[in-house]
């Protein structure tokens, strides 16, 4: 068996993006955040946004189980549902 060269170490040629920051689940926003973020899209006549948003809360999905939705998963037939 030949022996194997000594091969340098490999480094990350920087670091990574979260690195002494805090990782994991985040603290659900306080109902008194979650009527500040819906003023405030509201007045700046963000319906669109609004509409994700509320539906996000209402519903506790995750922002990209709102993202792969469609228009016919929310609507059928003219009818929410």
């Amino acid at each position: 068996m030949e022996p194997t060269p000594n091969l340098p170490a490999i480094r990350a040629p920087r670091l990574a993006w979260n690195k002494g920051r805090i990782v994991g689940q985040k603290r659900p926003p306080k109902p008194k955040h979650v009527w500040a973020i819906r003023v405030r899209l509201e007045l700046a006549k963000k319906h669109r946004n609004l509409a994700l948003f509320n539906m996000a809360i209402d519903s506790k999905l995750r922002g990209w189980d709102l993202v792969k939705m469609k228009v016919v998963d929310v609507m059928a037939s003219g009818q929410i549902k």
